[in-house]
């Protein structure tokens, strides 16, 4: 399994955690489903940061 993919779960793990508890918090789910979005995209963009390829200098 890649860097990439790992760094995806984890965040996929974090995500479902947190809405779940804010479920349990009775937070509406219109607010639980942006902060859904929101959070998993900053992880992609996070593991896209954090698993890109060096460029060599020529």
């Amino acid at each position: 399994m890649s860097s990439f993919s790992l760094y995806l779960l984890g965040i996929l793990v974090l995500v479902a955690g947190l809405a779940y508890v804010a479920w349990l918090m009775h937070v509406p789910l219109q607010w639980i489903g942006a902060g859904v979005i929101v959070v998993f995209g900053l992880g992609i963009l996070g593991a896209v940061k954090h698993t890109q390829r060096r460029d060599r200098p020529k």
